[in-house]
């Protein structure tokens, strides 16, 4: 699945945001986004958090056959997969021309610049050496995936612990944790990459781009470099030319840079072991029940209730009176009032109201009568309601018995003679 390319506003916008010296996300030209090292349970596991790009690094060992031109020497695997997780362009099983870059770049890195000691990773010359091999996955991505993938990977083979081996004539026995303590890898320094993306042929410069940053920029430098100013590695690409000062002012950059990543990563490393020797939770079990495993996690953030008593005090004292408001007028004549801040409006509306209370408590005794009058006039009446609309309400009202008795009395009469007519018709 191809990435969705950039509208001309947004690259429009973004150039221009990075003209006035402005990013996306609210940094300064030479800002790191915040960064977060985390240890998973098992040594060698480490997650990487830099702004919300997420790397993880698993180291892992084996005991294997050694080349034959370095007999004394163990063998640095380096595995770098870029999966849809972390972005739905990167595709499943098939290396990238981007994952190819970044393999080939984490490898001088850290290999090339001999930062471990791979001499005592051998066990028997010629026939047995650990091979350590870091697998980087890429969990999210929002820019910067070198840097990301350099900080996890130095500090999982920092955090790495391999297990002990004692060799007995042509035997090896490789003891278990429970046996005896892994034992740490022996590292020399800590090469850290930083990246510097260019704009405008080379115009402007930033630190740490992000993803859209990536797609606007027209070069990327990146410089791998120790606390102790020792240029490991660099690498340019995008194909712009680049002047010596442009690169030295880098090299400043990333030496200032790496030596606060390098105190980090101490420091994270520090409070793993702490945690460990106490007994307490750390790695995956520390996150569960803080619930900081899911994607939409939000830190914690800290609230001082110590003095809260006495600030409160000093922010009375130090605040403005509240300015007096006058108490509402009493109005004597209807028709007078007051009007201000603070004040109702009564323009007699008390007495209006009082009147219509009078008046309508008279109504209602009159409203009573009447309807109690009505209720006895129609108590003996018969009506009959249809529920249908278009039918009309028809009320049957009986007769009066007086014309019921002339009726009667008249039908008798009529009545009379043709029984009697009919009488004389018989035989």
């Amino acid at each position: 699945m191809k990435e969705t390319p950039l509208s001309a506003c947004e690259r429009d916008f973004i150039l221009k945001a990075i003209e006035e010296k402005k990013r996306l996300d609210g940094r300064q030209t030479y800002d790191y986004r915040k960064i977060k090292i985390s240890f998973g349970t098992d040594y060698g596991c480490c997650f990487v958090d830099l702004g919300q790009t997420r790397v993880m690094a698993q180291v892992s060992c084996e005991l294997i056959a050694p080349k034959e031109s370095r007999p004394n020497e163990g063998i640095m695997f380096f595995n770098i997969e870029l999966s849809p997780l972390a972005s739905p362009a990167f595709e499943q099983g098939r290396q990238s021309e981007l994952s190819v870059k970044l393999n080939r770049q984490l490898e001088r890195c850290l290999r090339n610049s001999k930062c471990i000691d791979t001499e005592s990773l051998c066990v028997v010359s010629g026939e047995k050496v650990w091979q350590i091999r870091v697998d980087v996955h890429m969990l999210n991505n929002d820019g910067n995936l070198m840097d990301a993938s350099s900080i996890a990977a130095i500090a999982a083979l920092c955090h790495f612990r391999r297990p002990d081996v004692a060799v007995q004539g042509e035997e090896v026995t490789v003891y278990s944790p429970e046996e005896r303590d892994p034992i740490p890898l022996s590292i020399y320094h800590m090469p850290i990459s930083v990246s510097f993306s260019f704009f405008q042929q080379g115009t402007y410069l930033l630190v740490d781009p992000c993803e859209r940053e990536e797609r606007v920029m027209d070069g990327l430098l990146m410089i791998a470099m120790n606390k102790h100013r020792e240029i490991c590695s660099i690498q340019s690409s995008g194909g712009i030319m680049l002047l010596k000062e442009q690169v030295m002012r880098c090299s400043k950059i990333a030496s200032v840079k790496v030596s606060e990543i390098t105190e980090l990563i101490s420091k994270a490393l520090m409070n793993d072991k702490t945690a460990r020797k106490a007994g307490g939770r750390c790695g995956f079990a520390e996150s569960m029940p803080q619930e900081r495993i899911t994607a939409l996690k939000v830190d914690e953030t800290p609230v001082e209730t110590a003095d809260v008593t006495e600030k409160a005090s000093t922010i009375i004292k130090e605040a403005e009176a509240p300015p007096p408001t006058a108490p509402s007028p009493v109005v004597p004549v209807p028709g007078v009032g007051q009007v201000g801040l603070g004040l109702q409006n009564t323009w007699g509306v008390e007495e209006e109201e009082e009147l219509e209370e009078f008046s309508s408590g008279d109504d209602v005794e009159e409203v009573t009568k009447m309807e109690e009058d009505e209720r006895k006039s129609t108590k003996d009446d018969v009506v009959e309601i249809s529920d249908s609309e278009e039918e009309e309400v028809v009320i049957l009202q009986p007769e009066k018995p007086q014309k019921a008795e002339n009726v009667k009395s008249s039908f008798h009469q009529k009545g009379a003679p043709s029984s009697k007519k009919k009488t004389k018709q018989k035989p």
